[in-house]
């Protein structure tokens, strides 16, 4: 195997792919990069059993096809490291050895043979359907602030995707709750797309959302029960699903909140990582006394003092108070779109709905806090 190619193109195809390797690993394959040269093409490969990612580049010039399997970690680090836009010769000395030229740098990498790397040949090509990257990336960041770390409870360390229906149309909804709140929001799909429920990892997630930010077109989704594949402009991501039942989130979702607080969303955001300062633990509770054009956000910490601060709302209701997880309420502001922020209450034992006036298509559900 030999080929050139510019540094920045495989640095960012080969970083893709890095996020993918874990890094403490019992088998020395998983921890390597699958490289194939074909066609005048490059193909770069990583997985840990549960996802899989390639992607295809072009070479400046490809002298003999083949392949092998280096260290994602080494080769990683010298791409980075070495001048912008230089041109990399790579050729294969033996089974074991790639050397790798730029420039005045020379380096010989320890490869493993490319038999030994696990492909996935399965076919999920079928239900495939096509929706844009910033829909999807919307969708992802608006609900994985919800996403539970506990893993007894397996079934909900990720996001649920399913398809909905609502005033004749059909969505692609996603869900994730850790019990204490809930996140969701829906992607308007073709009326005839298929699509299984599944619950997306939130390692997936996490590395679905650093390829779609740098992905402006659309995106082809395609599953079955096990496995979901995502078709992007940059390479192909497939992942498994997490084996399990995710529960009817209908059920925790207030049907009648009809106190309704509108507040300006950045003065609200602002005051509450203000007020909270005072608290060396961020999961402390923030109390809310609520009138009809005022807001009081206070916090009381044994350890540290307390702090209050006030702003005006617009309230439709009595005077009320409620206390949050203030960790939730910041977590879920960085996600509004619209000036203001909308808290649907009914009383302060009872879940509030926080909504988007930006996004009908998005809302969130706070348990509140004793204090």
């Amino acid at each position: 195997m030999e080929f050139s190619i510019n540094r920045d193109v495989f640095l960012r195809s080969v970083s893709h792919a890095y996020g993918i390797i874990e890094k403490k690993t019992t088998l020395p394959i998983l921890a390597n990069i699958l490289i194939e040269a074909k066609n005048s093409k490059i193909k770069v490969t990583a997985t840990d059993l549960d996802i899989i990612y390639s992607e295809e580049i072009s070479a400046n010039n490809l002298g003999k096809e083949g392949s092998t399997t280096t260290s994602a970690t080494v080769l990683y680090d010298i791409l980075r490291k070495l001048e912008s836009n230089a041109e990399i010769n790579f050729s294969l000395q033996n089974a074991n050895k790639l050397k790798m030229v730029s420039s005045n740098s020379k380096f010989n990498l320890l490869c493993i043979s490319p038999d030994n790397f696990p492909l996935s040949e399965e076919n999920i090509e079928q239900n495939t359907f096509e929706v844009s990257s910033k829909k999807i990336l919307k969708l992802l960041n608006k609900t994985k602030i919800s996403i539970s770390n506990d893993e007894t409870r397996h079934y909900l360390n990720g996001i649920y995707l399913h398809k909905t229906k609502s005033e004749n149309k059909t969505f692609l909804s996603g869900v994730a709750t850790d019990s204490h709140r809930l996140s969701s929001s829906s992607c308007e799909i073709d009326s005839n797309t298929n699509f299984e429920s599944i619950i997306l990892p939130k390692k997936t997630i996490y590395q679905l959302i650093s390829l779609l930010e740098q992905n402006d077109s659309s995106i082809k989704i395609s599953n079955n029960k096990s496995k979901i594949k995502f078709q992007l402009d940059t390479g192909v991501l497939v992942s498994k699903v997490i084996d399990g039942r995710f529960p009817d989130y209908s059920k925790v979702i207030p049907k009648d909140n009809d106190k309704v607080l509108q507040i300006k969303l950045n003065e609200f955001k602002n005051s509450i990582e203000r007020v909270t300062t005072v608290s060396s633990d961020k999961k402390e509770g923030v109390k809310m006394n609520i009138s009809k054009t005022s807001l009081q956000l206070s916090v009381n910490s044994p350890n540290s003092g307390e702090g209050s601060e006030t702003m005006e709302v617009n309230f439709n209701s009595n005077d009320m108070s409620i206390s949050f997880n203030s960790r939730y309420l910041i977590d879920i502001a960085s996600q509004i779109e619209d000036e203001s922020i909308i808290l649907n209450l009914k009383d302060s034992g009872s879940p509030v709905i926080i909504k988007d006036l930006s996004d009908k298509n998005s809302f969130h559900v706070v348990m509140p806090m004793k204090i």
